[in-house]
């Protein structure tokens, strides 16, 4: 368990941005609303030696269950030295609380929000916006990562 309080704010700043993943498969869109459906992946990195943790954002629309918008995002977030100590329980394991998880997740995902908007612009796909996301049921504990 890590040894921050709820109460405690854990000091940390965006490093970089990348885009893991990004592709439109026309011929898997009929240009219809009928069939659609969204699916939503998360997984955390980390860089031990330069104090990061990477959040992963995937999206993928799918039509009669064949995708043809996939997106992946990925902000590696800088953290302070104290909280980073105290995430460690030793060198091959860190647990991440959940609400500083999730908060992670919820900016990870306006970033993939912006971006999809942004590669989509101009095109038939730009009517596919991120929808808002309760993070608090996708991410209901802590995150434990080696």
């Amino acid at each position: 368990m890590p040894n921050i309080s709820k109460k405690e704010s854990v000091g940390f700043q965006l490093n970089k941005i990348t885009t893991e993943q990004f592709a439109v498969i026309k011929d898997s869109y009929d240009g219809s609303e009928e069939g659609i459906g969204m699916s939503i992946e998360l997984k955390f990195g980390l860089d031990f030696e330069n104090k990061l943790i990477a959040s992963h954002v995937m999206v993928q629309y799918e039509q009669h269950d064949k995708p043809f918008l996939i997106i992946e995002i990925a902000n590696h977030f800088k953290i302070e030295e104290t909280a980073w100590s105290k995430f460690s329980s030793d060198n091959d394991k860190m647990i991440i609380p959940k609400g500083f998880a999730s908060h992670l997740v919820v900016l990870t995902i306006g970033t993939v929000r912006g971006v999809l908007h942004s590669k989509t612009e101009n095109t038939d796909f730009n009517k596919f916006l991120l929808p808002t996301i309760n993070v608090t049921k996708l991410i209901q504990e802590d995150v434990e990562l080696t």
